[in-house]
């Protein structure tokens, strides 16, 4: 999104600063805009007038408890910078978004995710407590458990209460959709994924897991793409059958531990071509998968025979794939992972075109339904597309890169299509990216005014003269 203005800029140091911010734009009315890293990608942190709110300063790791597993954070902290500190301590804080500079704000505030999510699940796993200004500059702390909705389907937080929305949420892996719901709703749920628009969130208490021992990790080839789904389907139903039914590895035991990916990430045909531009050593094929796996010096050797018949039975390329147990290899195919965006990036600026970015997730059982339907949309079209991202969670990133007006309105129609195709297979359209301004008319398509109106029930509720965020999420007319 271009453009974007404001009448002042604030880079407080303080939750109190914040809080003499909002109570001052509170009384006169006007708009606040929060912003963080400037990594998102739906121009969620991009003012339409009033003030915009920095989040740089706040930046400090306050504590890591290693006997509790916890570290706690102010917003500004850099994702990459906490997981390098927490590993010091021999600690894990597995959410990976493809930005590693992204603030720990800024995924809160977007319940950010990545590829580790397939095991590890999202952010909101790890969030175990915030402190959060509110529009009037009330100052409040939700710990995980504190602030639930009764059996009359209410929550009460200080003097604001709520009413818990009535609509359901898809039933897919990944969701960041609008405000989370559930029933019962903890109340900290709603404001992590509310994209600035509920309150300013100052200081977070996030759990943390052991350092694994080790990963090992694979990029493999497929010259057919059935037999590169076939691979996927197996490798999730066995992660998935282990996730259910987790085996304990006593050190010396002979006892093999089941497959159980952390990630399982996939590229077409035309990702692995752009990719080829910086990893020349790409070959030719109809596709790949991306795995990894924790491993120790006890499973590490059963594991990798599994993981070979595995892929032997589905016809992978074995010869020219790729496989690492040491950091630095598993860097370099980390490096590949993310090289992709990077290269589609430089792709659309010198086109002089914005790319169009698809971001949508379905259930299980309908993921086939919707590549096959990107695949007929993109292929017979002539513009420049990939397909790739996080096939393990049934949820891919459809890229296409128009280079001329003409093709600009066609994927524009394509993006169009795929969104409706999406939402009629039971998906969201949204799944790890967030709504902010760009994506706000499809998530009305998605909800339907009866169900908007109830998250706006809930907006008006904290902030009542909508000076947060204003625009993201909600057309004004919510409001």
């Amino acid at each position: 999104m271009q453009g974007g203005n404001a009448e002042r800029l604030f880079i407080p140091e303080s939750t109190d600063e914040i809080a003499a911010i909002l109570r001052d734009a509170n009384e006169q009315g006007i708009s606040v805009t929060i912003s963080g890293a400037r990594t998102g990608t739906v121009g969620g942190s991009i003012p339409f007038g009033g003030y915009v709110i920095s989040l740089e300063r706040l930046n400090k790791i306050k504590s890591i408890d290693n006997d509790a597993k916890l570290a706690v954070v102010e917003p500004g902290v850099i994702l990459g910078e906490l997981q390098k500190a927490v590993e010091a301590d021999g600690l894990f804080y597995p959410p990976d978004p493809t930005e590693w500079s992204c603030q720990i704000g800024g995924t809160v505030a977007t319940n950010a995710s990545g590829a580790r999510s397939f095991k590890y699940g999202a952010t909101r796993e790890y969030v175990q407590r915030l402190t959060v200004v509110l529009a009037s500059g009330d100052l409040v702390n939700i710990r995980r458990g504190e602030y639930v909705s009764s059996d009359e389907g209410v929550i009460v937080i200080g003097e604001t209460s709520i009413r818990v929305p009535t609509y359901e949420r898809p039933n897919v892996r990944k969701n960041v959709s609008g405000y989370f719901n559930a029933q019962p709703l903890d109340a900290i749920d709603l404001f992590i994924g509310s994209e600035g628009t509920l309150g300013v969130i100052t200081e977070i208490e996030l759990s943390l897991l052991p350092k694994p021992e080790g990963f090992f990790s694979g990029i493999v080839f497929f010259d057919h793409e059935v037999d590169l789904l076939a691979f996927v389907d197996a490798a999730r139903d066995a992660s998935f059958s282990s996730a259910k039914n987790p085996v304990a590895i006593a050190p010396g035991s002979d006892h093999q531990m089941a497959l159980d990916a952390s990630l399982i990430e996939y590229f077409d045909s035309n990702a692995l071509k752009f990719i080829a531009e910086k990893f020349p050593e790409t070959p030719d094929a109809a596709g790949a998968i991306f795995f990894e796996q924790e491993t120790t010096d006890n499973t590490e050797d059963a594991l990798l025979e599994q993981w070979n018949k595995l892929l032997e039975t589905h016809n992978a390329d074995l010869e020219n794939s790729w496989f690492a147990t040491n950091a630095q290899d598993r860097e370099k195919m980390r490096a590949f992972r993310h090289a992709l965006p990077l290269a589609a990036n430089e792709r659309y600026s010198r086109s002089g075109f914005r790319k169009i970015s698809s971001d949508m997730a379905v259930p299980v059982g309908e993921f086939r339904s919707l590549l096959k339907f990107y695949e007929d949309q993109c292929g017979p079209s002539g513009i420049d597309h990939v397909i790739f991202g996080h096939i393990g969670d049934c949820h891919l990133h459809l890229n296409l890169f128009p280079k001329n007006i003409e093709e600009n309105e066609r994927a524009r129609h394509i993006y169009g299509r795929c969104i409706a195709h999406a939402i009629m297979l039971g998906g969201c359209v949204s799944a790890e990216h967030g709504i902010g301004k760009l994506k706000r008319k499809y998530l009305a398509a998605m909800m339907g005014e009866r169900y908007l109106n109830e998250m706006a029930d809930i907006k008006r509720a904290f902030d009542p003269k909508r000076i947060l965020g204003r625009g993201n999420m909600f057309d004004e007319s919510y409001l």
